[in-house]
């Protein structure tokens, strides 16, 4: 008799750095084309989109990197200071951690016995381990990298405020607001589809969400741009 193998690809081991690579694209597309709908709203002409573009998007880019890595940082910080803690009290209480151990498997449906043995064997095997997965959540597959989550934040954040600026570069002068808008509706529709899908969402409604919040952040930059553009002029 054979024996027949399962493979299975779950989304949690993807979750972490698909989180920060549709964050980074989105932003970089929605901030950057809501910057320069706003600033050719005003009246500017070509050159000055441009330069304001790149400049969201070396800003934008550099400001996603250090949050992220500001905040992934800090639950890495959590992170390390519950393992030092677990550390500590496995070395001088290990009854009472293993006995703790053992209530968790109790409370996750193992009768008494083999909760007990279940406990006993992986803390045999990998007490810290056992208990950082079991007792604080905390695994190899959603453990925190601060330096993968600032790079992915800013490369993707640029990747996505690069596209308005090539349209700029394309489209003439008198139309570039529109141009830029379109794009940026189409574009932000296909990575909230990507984003879900890839997520195991509704691929419809991820496109919806992204494209509506998107749609209002350029029709309010582009109210402020006429409006101030208007008055200096």
């Amino acid at each position: 008799m054979s024996r027949l193998s399962h493979s299975e690809i779950h989304m949690v081991h993807r979750i972490g750095w698909l989180r920060a690579a549709v964050l980074g694209a989105n932003d970089g597309l929605v901030s950057t084309a809501s910057l320069v709908v706003g600033v050719a709203a005003a009246g500017s002409g070509k050159p000055e989109v441009l330069v304001a573009g790149l400049a969201g998007l070396v800003a934008g880019a550099m400001s996603m990197a250090a949050g992220e890595y500001v905040s992934v940082s800090s639950q890495t910080d959590a992170e390390q200071a519950d393992l030092a803690r677990e550390t500590r009290e496995l070395a001088e209480m290990p009854e009472a951690e293993l006995e703790e151990l053992t209530r968790i498997y109790v409370d996750r449906g193992l009768d008494r016995d083999l909760a007990e043995k279940v406990a006993t064997q992986l803390t045999e095997r990998d007490a810290l381990g056992t208990h950082a997965r079991d007792e604080l959540g905390i695994s190899e597959t959603v453990t925190a990298r601060p330096i993968q989550a600032a790079l992915v934040s800013a490369l993707t954040f640029a990747t996505g405020a690069v596209v308005p600026l090539i349209v700029v570069l394309l489209v003439p002068a008198t139309s570039i607001g529109l141009w830029v808008a379109v794009s940026t509706i189409v574009g932000l529709a296909l990575l909230g589809g990507l984003g879900a899908s890839a997520g195991g969402a509704g691929v419809l409604w991820g496109a919806l969400r992204v494209t509506l919040w998107g749609a209002l952040a350029m029709a309010a930059t582009a109210a402020v741009g006429a409006l101030f553009g208007v008055a200096v002029g």
